[in-house]
C-alpha cells in the first residue's frame, strides 16, 4: 500500500498535512474555514468560488463590494489559504487574481469544475472544459499577472465522451501552474454516480506538478484508499466536511494510530454550539439562515435530529436557535445519563 503523504508542496511552500478543504459555494466562508481550522488536521483552506467580474467591479468602485466582503475576507490564522476565482475573460481574471495577491492570499486557484447552470452558461466553471485554447489564454494571462503560485481545480470533462483532464493537466503544467486538483466526475454527472478515481491516477501519471484528488471521500479510510489507488499528492474533502467537521482530525488520528474518534452526542452538541457562537460573535448578516443551513449538515447522524431541524427552521433569531439546540441536547444527554 502506498504511504499517505505527510505533506505536499505548492511551488516550494509546504502544506502539512496533505489535506485540503474544497471550495464550496455557500459553505466555506471565513467563519466555516476558521471553524475547520480550529478542529485541526486540515493543511490548506480555500475560499468559496468567487466571481472575477465581481472582484473587478470592487476594484473599479474603489471600495469592497459584497462579493469581496462575503467571499474574500479571511483571518491570519486561516493560512495557508487559497482564493478561488471563476470566469472566462482572461483580462478580468488576471486583474482579479492580482487583487487577490494584494489582499495577501497565499495562492490563487481557478475554478474549472463548477457544474451549476448559471455559472456554466457564462462559460465559467466546467463550461470552460469545452474550450482548451481559451483555458490556455486564461492560464497564461493570470500566471503572468501574479507572483504567488497559481493552481486550478477541474472536472474530468463535459461528459464521458469529451474527457479532457489529461490534456488540461499538461496545459496547466506548461503554463507554469503549481498544482492541479481533479474531481473526476464530468459536468453532466453533477454530483450523481460515482467518482472514477482511475482518472486521478491517469492525471498523476501525466504531469510532474502535484495532483490533488477529490471526490467521494467520506471517511478517513476513503482518503487513504484514494492515495493508494491513485498516487495523488494530497486529498481534498468537500461535502463530507460540512456534516463531519472532524474528518481531517480523524484522518490524522487514523494515520497515527490506526483508529480515530467517533463523535459522541456531547461532541456534536459542543460542535454545533461552537459554530453558532462564532456566527453570533461575528454578527454574521445571514446568521439565522446559516444556522438553519448548517443544522441540516450538523444533525446528520444525530438521534432524533429531524425534530431539532424542525425546531431550528421555525426560529427567527440566533439566540432562539441556540436555545433550541441547548434544549434538544440537554434532553438527549439526560436520557443517556
Amino acid at each position: 500500500m502506498r504511504p499517505f503523504p505527510t505533506s505536499f508542496s505548492i511551488a516550494g511552500k509546504e502544506i502539512k498535512p496533505a489535506t485540503v478543504l474544497a471550495p464550496m459555494a455557500g459553505v466555506t466562508d471565513t467563519i466555516f474555514r476558521q471553524f475547520i481550522r480550529n478542529q485541526g488536521g486540515c493543511g490548506l483552506l480555500m475560499t468559496e468560488f468567487t466571481s472575477s467580474h465581481g472582484v473587478v467591479a470592487s476594484i473599479h468602485r474603489q471600495k469592497p463590494t459584497k462579493t469581496v466582503r462575503d467571499y474574500l475576507s479571511f483571518e491570519e490564522h486561516e493560512r495557508p489559504i487559497t482564493a478561488q476565482l471563476f470566469g472566462a475573460d482572461p483580462t478580468v481574471l488576471a486583474e482579479a487574481a492580482r487583487y487577490c495577491e494584494q489582499m495577501g492570499f497565499d495562492f490563487v486557484d481557478l475554478n474549472l469544475g463548477c457544474p451549476v447552470k448559471k455559472v456554466v452558461k457564462c462559460n465559467g466553471g466546467s463550461g470552460l472544459l469545452r474550450d482548451l485554447p481559451l483555458i490556455g489564454e486564461i492560464l497564461s494571462a493570470v500566471r503572468s499577472a501574479i507572483s504567488i503560485p497559481l493552481t486550478l481545480k477541474c472536472r474530468a470533462g463535459w461528459n464521458d465522451h469529451e474527457l479532457v483532464f489529461v490534456q488540461l493537466a499538461k496545459v496547466a503544467e506548461d503554463s507554469g501552474l503549481a498544482a492541479i486538483a481533479l474531481h473526476p466526475r464530468t459536468r453532466e454527472q453533477g454530483y450523481s454516480g460515482k467518482s472514477d478515481w482511475s482518472r486521478i491516477a491517469a492525471m498523476k501519471a501525466s504531469v510532474k506538478i502535484p495532483v490533488i484528488g477529490n471526490g467521494d471521500i467520506l471517511t478517513p479510510e476513503d482518503a487513504v484508499r484514494m492515495v493508494d489507488e491513485t498516487g495523488c499528492d494530497a486529498v481534498m474533502v468537500g461535502r463530507a466536511a460540512a456534516s463531519n467537521p472532524w474528518i481531517f482530525r480523524q484522518l490524522a488520528e487514523y494515520l497515527e494510530k490506526g483508529e480515530y474518534m467517533q463523535p459522541t452526542e456531547e461532541d456534536r452538541y459542543q460542535m454545533m454550539r461552537s459554530y453558532y457562537d462564532m456566527l453570533i460573535a461575528a454578527n454574521e448578516p445571514e446568521m439565522v439562515g446559516k444556522m438553519k443551513q448548517f443544522a441540516t449538515y450538523f444533525t446528520h447522524g444525530v438521534r432524533g435530529g429531524s425534530s431539532l431541524r424542525r425546531a431550528v427552521y421555525q426560529c427567527k433569531s440566533g439566540p432562539e436557535v441556540v436555545a433550541e439546540v441547548d434544549r434538544f441536547f440537554e434532553s438527549q444527554l439526560a436520557v443517556e445519563a
